[in-house]
């Protein structure tokens, strides 16, 4: 146990020993520390539909509980719960999602080369800890803090409790991945070195439609997706998007068997175990959107989304039958479509895929904040990542450049 003034802060192993009012207080506070926005602006809701302000579904108890419950994330398999919290006078006033991580797999920010560099200078790389949502390349909040406090001073706390936290466990770094922007920066002013990457997102300009979107682009790339699109259907598939309790048994069975076999390809051993998702259809399944293909009355393909208040996140994929366009069409225009019909704001796409491009989704900027205890290596890094972000900031602008949209008074 730390103190910071009369702030006490403490590690805890399991997200269980956290009330989940106390976690979601602070997940959706309105945090301004030194400009830090809020989670989620409250987007207008279409069709009836309604939607949580400052809600992001990935820094949920309810999401942390699945992961953890269901042995998905667990010392086991290498993501060993350290939660930081920030209390005074008795109250939870911050919390920090962190992991004691000995490996770097399911982080999508890599940092491999620096454990191999580090470990052949005679260093020990792991445990190291991991702030950040387990296997989520998604932005959004890692300093959670209640709103009705001082920020900056638990934000403060916070910060200097993860290097309180990285001695204490022996780690050799703290890396908070997918922050915000203005959280990056608030860390860096307490010593973390700064990183960028790039993700693809598209973002709705209030259309009211898909073809509201396919008109802004230009002729070559709006022929092309009205020939995906209907190329994808071919063979007689059709799509399903469901949510709530329109998503059946089956189709979570279904699922389940095309991320594992999907997933046993890319990665090897999939990360999620079947119970995961057994917990968020539980608790969770009216923030899910699940975008489902069938042809001859089976299962053949599918997608899960996540539903913000202003933000769709896409994640996995997986299928047993493959089709021209079918992943385009499942994972890619269903959620413009689906985030257009529900005035979100966003679609974020997870990771990678300059191939998004064409379809409608921009290079956005993605942060993450690390804190490296050996002064070498340090060293080392901070001078890499500075290459690093040039490089990432030339790639942004030159991708926006190329993307699919008309460009001022372009004629088709």
């Amino acid at each position: 146990m730390m103190t910071s003034s009369d702030i006490t802060l403490e590690a805890v192993a399991s997200i269980s020993q956290i009330p989940a009012t106390d976690w979601d207080a602070c997940a959706t506070g309105h945090a301004d520390l030194g400009g830090i926005e809020s989670l989620d602006t409250l987007a207008p809701a279409a069709n009836g539909c309604t939607s949580k302000a400052n809600y992001n579904p990935f820094v949920s108890h309810a999401f942390f509980a699945a992961v953890e419950k269901s042995n998905s994330a667990c010392a086991r398999t290498g993501w060993g719960p350290r939660h930081l919290i920030a209390k005074s006078e008795g109250r939870i006033v911050g919390v920090v999602p962190c992991y004691l991580k000995s490996h770097s797999q399911g982080e999508y920010v890599f940092d491999r080369g620096w454990a191999d560099a580090y470990e052949r200078a005679g260093g020990q790389y792991y445990p190291k800890l991991q702030a950040s949502v387990p296997f989520t390349p998604a932005t959004g909040p890692r300093l959670l803090i209640r709103d009705g406090v001082d920020v900056e001073r638990v934000g403060a706390a916070l910060a200097g409790g993860l290097v309180g936290l990285c001695e204490a466990t022996d780690a050799s770094s703290v890396h908070v991945t997918f922050a915000r922007e203005s959280e990056w920066q608030f860390l860096a002013a307490r010593g973390f070195l700064q990183r960028t990457d790039q993700q693809f997102h598209f973002r709705n300009d209030g259309y009211s439609s898909f073809d509201d979107f396919l008109a802004t682009l230009n002729s070559r790339h709006r022929k092309a997706i009205k020939r995906e699109r209907r190329d994808a259907l071919a063979n007689g598939i059709t799509i399903h998007p469901l949510t709530g309790s329109e998503i059946t048994e089956d189709a979570w069975d279904a699922f389940f068997a095309f991320y594992m076999e999907t997933g046993s390809r890319k990665w090897g051993r999939p990360y999620l175990t079947r119970e995961f998702y057994a917990l968020i259809a539980e608790s969770m399944s009216d923030d899910v959107a699940l975008i489902m293909a069938k042809r001859d009355g089976k299962w053949i393909a599918g997608a899960i989304n996540f539903i913000g208040s202003d933000t769709l996140f896409g994640r996995h994929w997986g299928a047993i039958e493959h089709h021209p366009f079918l992943h385009f069409e499942v994972c890619y225009y269903q959620a413009i479509d689906f985030a257009i019909r529900r005035g979100l704001k966003t679609v974020e796409a997870g990771a990678q895929g300059e191939h998004k491009i064409a379809r409608g989704y921009l290079p956005q900027t993605t942060y993450s904040a690390h804190y490296i205890a050996d002064r070498g290596l340090r060293q080392a890094v901070g001078e890499y990542l500075q290459r690093e972000r040039e490089y990432v900031a030339e790639a942004v602008r030159e991708l926006t450049e190329a993307g699919p949209f008309r460009k001022g008074d372009e004629q088709d």
